[in-house]
């Protein structure tokens, strides 16, 4: 009986740098689980969020920013994921900036030609000053292709992220659900704490570092108090890029370790003890430097 069915699909996220995917995904699921920053390019990988709502499960693929040129390893990388989640995805949910309409967005509504079910979001409404070009751009949008909506949204102060989830929900298809009710991702929290450290690294040094910086979490454990023990190693490939990331002193990645440590707590609701280090990829080895150790005492109480 219609009563008793439950709905379940994929809904792939997808659009230019910068326009806030993660931000609607973090706001879509109400807790943060894809990272943010000013700096294009901060999601790498397909990150799925989990929105269970009574009988609806719409499991979101936050997808990279497109890269209109696929001149290295990394871009190209990240355009297939894209073009993967399009083709896998029950709908699309495609985030524009405004009233903005850029190459990129031409890209990929190139990609999206063959794809029927279309849900076309237009974030960052707050920061339109004439509010009087809305109409019309929309009107515009309109006569590009069928839309199965158009949703108007500002994802920074969570205006209409309720409809988005109202709209994703009638276009699921009947199905049992795939994930537990709680499960919110399909990441595990070692990849978690990896990608907040490499979030606080943006952060802090915004456009100072390549994207080709990387975390690897070496250890990751639980004591037997249930702390969190997080032993994370940041990948740059020059001495210099190394000097930045500590800072003078080593105050540059102590600040990023403690951003990065209360993030940790506040999602993963334990303490946390955080330990960091800096490697060059040059083939030396001995890359741990005791001045790099950054530890917080006073997290773990005596």
């Amino acid at each position: 009986m219609r009563e008793h069915a439950t709905y379940c699909g994929f809904v792939a996220i997808v659009g230019r740098p910068n326009v806030g995917k993660s931000t609607v995904l973090n706001q879509l699921i109400q807790q943060k689980i894809s990272i943010t920053s000013p700096k294009p390019h901060t999601t790498r990988h397909e990150i799925i969020g989990i929105q269970s709502k009574g009988m609806y499960q719409a499991i979101y693929i936050d997808t990279p920013g497109l890269c209109i040129e696929e001149k290295n390893t990394i871009n190209r990388f990240m355009n297939r994921v894209i073009k993967n989640s399009i083709t896998n995805a029950r709908l699309v949910v495609f985030i524009i900036e405004g009233i903005n309409w850029t190459v990129a967005d031409k890209m990929i509504m190139h990609y999206l030609k063959d794809k029927s079910l279309v849900l076309l979001v237009l974030n960052k409404i707050d920061t339109i000053a004439n509010k009087s070009l809305l109409l019309p751009h929309l009107q515009w949008l309109s006569r590009k292709r069928h839309f199965v909506d158009i949703v108007p949204i500002s994802a920074k102060m969570g205006t209409n992220i309720d409809t988005i989830s109202r709209i994703v929900h009638k276009y699921l298809l009947q199905s049992e659900h795939y994930f537990p009710k709680k499960c919110i991702t399909n990441r595990s929290q070692k990849f978690m704490a990896s990608e907040i450290i490499r979030e606080k690294i943006m952060r802090y040094l915004g456009g100072e570092l390549p994207y080709s910086v990387m975390v690897e979490i070496e250890q990751f454990s639980i004591n037997k108090h249930g702390r969190f023990m997080i032993y994370g190693v940041i990948i740059v490939h020059s001495a210099s890029h190394k000097k930045i990331v500590i800072g003078c002193n080593g105050a540059k990645i102590k600040s990023i370790g403690v951003a990065a440590r209360h993030n940790m707590e506040t999602i993963f609701r334990q303490k946390v003890y955080l330990e960091l280090w800096v490697k060059i990829i040059s083939g030396e080895r001995d890359y741990k430097d005791t001045l790099l150790n950054i530890t917080y005492t006073n997290t773990i109480p005596s």
